[in-house]
């Protein structure tokens, strides 16, 4: 009997060490150390390694020559090894913002193995870390009252399928009976319905805008603007099929006209306030190009539109009605005085020739808008800090 007991003992011994195998082998040091000084340190314990660097966003770009031309990629830095098989680097002082990085050891990229704070943007994961102050106070989990993210699902009768949406209700929604204005958000290519709350830091903003007064409480309704997909990868009847962007149905007017689908689900499941003037639109890039044509071809749905380094015009032959008659939908549009038209976009973005001119023609058209350019290329950290400034104005 006693022999029974132990063998009783060491089996679940062997079940209890099994099931909580991830509590072993937690690294002894640190990285990345974000210092006092606003300086940040990486480790990288690699013995037999000839070379490691660091990879990420907060360094110079660099010039990649490939056989198909020339572009710009995050810079990288040198990691320094010690006697014990220890690599470090150590950066300059960097101004307040959320970062990405990467580690490349011998030629491979590669995340940080003690960093578990890890996103995806298409199919590339990279490790992020938040040098405090300004305005990456709003992407903190501050201690003020938070909304609530949902994962829900609409039936979509022109595309033939339930479709997945991101859902922010904001903090009190649940409490009483008070109806909301909405805020449709969408995500560039590549992206789908996690982007915004995984890599854009938007129930954060909302919440921390929302908590200083600086916001209205608002129902942000993040979709996914790939026509063909369901949900994002992985999260669908589809099953674990690689991200990518050559999909099916992208940019060309499915989407767009699909989208009243949506309006309707949201204003038919939550408490909205369900009229043009409490209803915005924005994205980035792909979802900038959607939130031109969608509310142009819909000018009594959106009092509020925004393009963060938006593509403005489909690829030559893509033909569909929604991009027809331009600039007739934007007469129309013009005519019913939106409350506010917003273009942003970086001075290096390799959209910014099509901006200005589309601002050219709504120059010439005498049409009303607002403009902010700021330094950089088409990357996340302008998108955090466009839709910091944008949400401010909406609805007041």
């Amino acid at each position: 009997m006693r022999k029974i007991v132990i063998a009783m003992a060491m089996s679940m011994l062997c079940l209890c060490a099994m099931a909580q195998q991830a509590i072993w082998g937690v690294p002894q040091f640190k990285s990345p150390e974000v210092n006092a000084d606003k300086t940040v340190t990486f480790r990288f314990v690699a013995p037999g390694a000839k070379e490691v660097k660091v990879t990420g966003d907060f360094l110079p770009v660099e010039k990649v020559k490939t056989p198909s031309g020339e572009y710009e990629a995050p810079g990288s830095a040198l990691l320094t090894k010690d006697d014990k098989g220890m690599w470090t680097f150590t950066t300059s002082v960097l101004s307040p913002e959320l970062y990405s990085y990467s580690f490349i050891v011998d030629g491979l990229k590669t995340t940080d193995p003690t960093n578990v704070f890890v996103i995806r943007d298409t199919g590339t994961l990279t490790n992020i870390f938040l040098v405090d102050g300004g305005h990456a106070d709003l992407y903190k989990i501050n201690n003020v009252p938070h909304g609530t993210v949902s994962k829900v699902w609409y039936n979509s009768p022109s595309l033939g399928m339930n479709r997945r949406l991101t859902v922010y209700t904001p903090a009190g929604y649940n409490d009483g009976k008070k109806a909301y204005p909405v805020f449709y958000l969408l995500h560039g290519m590549g992206g789908d319905e996690n982007a915004w709350t995984e890599l854009g830091r938007a129930a954060q903003i909302l919440d921390n805008l929302i908590a200083q007064g600086k916001a209205e409480p608002m129902i942000v309704v993040m979709t996914n603007g790939n026509a063909a997909l369901e949900a994002a990868p992985g999260e669908g009847s589809t099953g674990f099929t690689p991200p990518t962007i050559l999909l099916p149905k992208t940019m060309d007017g499915s989407f767009e006209a699909s989208f009243p689908e949506i309006v309707r689900f949201v204003d038919s499941n939550y408490r909205t306030k369900a009229d043009k003037s409490h209803r915005a639109i924005a994205g980035l890039s792909m979802g900038g190009f959607h939130s031109l044509h969608i509310s142009k071809e819909y000018p009594d749905m959106f009092d509020y539109v925004g393009m963060f380094s938006a593509v403005i015009m489909p690829d030559k032959g893509v033909a569909s009605p929604v991009y027809d008659n331009m600039e007739q939908k934007l007469a129309r549009q013009f005519s019913k005085a939106p409350k506010l038209y917003w273009i942003a976009i970086g001075d290096k973005d390799f959209l910014y020739k099509a901006n200005v001119d589309y601002r050219k023609l709504l120059d010439g058209k005498g049409y009303k808008y607002v403009y902010r350019e700021s330094p950089d290329g088409h990357i996340w950290k302008n998108w955090r800090i466009y839709l910091s400034e944008f949400v401010p104005k909406l609805f007041r």
